[in-house]
């Protein structure tokens, strides 16, 4: 899961995908019906992959909740309206998926929003089964072998017994 590119406007209701950039802000476009429009650089805006959520442990990822929500939900919509549902209902279901949310700074309107967030990048297909650690774990594993391809240069003694340093080229890797 990718919340790339994600954003949440303060002013302005659902998700929205950051399209480009303009004079005075952002141009966005709407993930409910597709419509293009400017998020002045004075609003409020978040970008989703920013967001946590307080827990007893510390903080921890929206995107990491997401993929509970997914594997507790088998991959479904909440079977409730978010913002129609009891209080009760809601908490039930987000202590499935983050058992150890902070009940004193996680308030249930946070609930509502992150459920209904969930609904839609779902319905979008934002939300998949791969985990996003996967993702992560892959990267470092490229920059690793980056740096053991490159080489030190060799360093030789001259006739005057000074020390010239030569540069070496990289070997191409064989196929």
């Amino acid at each position: 899961m990718n919340l790339k590119g994600i954003l949440s406007v303060a002013t302005y209701p659902g998700l929205y995908k950051h399209v480009a950039q303009a004079k005075n802000g952002l141009i966005i476009e709407s993930l409910v019906d597709g419509k293009k429009c400017l998020a002045y650089a004075t609003s409020r805006i978040s970008a989703l992959e920013d967001i946590s959520i307080y827990t007893t442990d510390g903080d921890i990822k929206l995107s990491e909740v997401y993929q509970n929500m997914f594997k507790v939900l088998d991959g479904k919509p909440t079977p409730f309206n978010p913002k129609k549902a009891s209080t009760e209902e809601l908490t039930d279901l987000f202590t499935k998926s983050l058992a150890n949310w902070d009940k004193d700074r996680v308030y249930t309107s946070d609930i509502k929003r992150a459920f209904t967030w969930y609904n839609l990048l779902l319905e979008k297909g934002l939300i998949d089964a791969n985990s996003e650690e996967e993702n992560q774990e892959t990267e470092p594993k490229k920059e690793e072998t980056a740096k053991e391809e490159k080489t030190e240069p060799k360093k030789e003694e001259n006739s005057e017994g000074g020390i010239t340093v030569k540069k070496r080229t990289r070997k191409k890797k064989e196929e």
